[in-house]
């Protein structure tokens, strides 16, 4: 990990840490959940979002006016709008994406579930999806949570990550472990 992602997953964790400990301390996980799920989809679908949380050209000040706008017109909880606006005037807004995930995967752990990332080059059909849940729940008693993305330039194969493994069977790696024992041979 190179030292400016050390310290972007550093910030995200002590932001991730706080907001999960006062939802918890609250009484608020389920709204904090819905509130990370309903961010997670603004990022995915707005490029306007993306641009005002990573680009740096932003004035603080514009991007919390920004920032706040959104997560009351998104309807979010207090404690996540407070968050981000805090975010946005300590310019950390750039940890968002790290921010989501990282207090989705605590709310996971707290409910005694295993969250897993399924990268497809397709969308996942409801019988893969279920035959997935079984193969990594396995012989444990936790319940898998599985968030799939599409991404179309893995041409086929998923890439899976479970905790802190990583599963890549993607046709894209496996042209590339071959071309690279062909050039061990020759």
């Amino acid at each position: 990990m190179t030292e400016s992602a050390s310290l972007s997953a550093g910030i995200a964790d002590r932001y991730a840490t706080a907001l999960f400990e006062l939802a918890r301390e609250a009484g608020t996980i389920d709204r904090l959940e819905s509130d990370m799920d309903a961010l997670a989809a603004a990022l995915r679908d707005s490029d306007d979002l993306r641009n005002l949380t990573d680009s740096p050209l932003y004035p603080r000040a514009a991007t919390a006016r920004a920032i706040m706008a959104v997560a009351l017109a998104m309807n979010l909880s207090e404690l996540t709008t407070s968050t981000l606006g805090l975010m946005a005037q300590k310019g950390r807004m750039f940890v968002l994406g790290a921010l989501i995930g990282q207090t989705r995967r605590r709310i996971a752990e707290h409910r005694g579930e295993i969250a897993a990332e399924i990268v497809s080059a397709a969308p996942l059909t409801d019988d893969q999806r279920a035959r997935l849940e079984q193969v990594l729940r396995g012989a444990g008693d936790r319940t898998v949570r599985i968030e799939a993305r599409v991404d179309e330039s893995l041409i086929g194969g998923l890439i899976v990550r479970l905790g802190s493994r990583m599963i890549d069977t993607t046709i894209a790696s496996r042209l590339a472990r071959l071309q690279n024992a062909i050039k061990e041979v020759g």
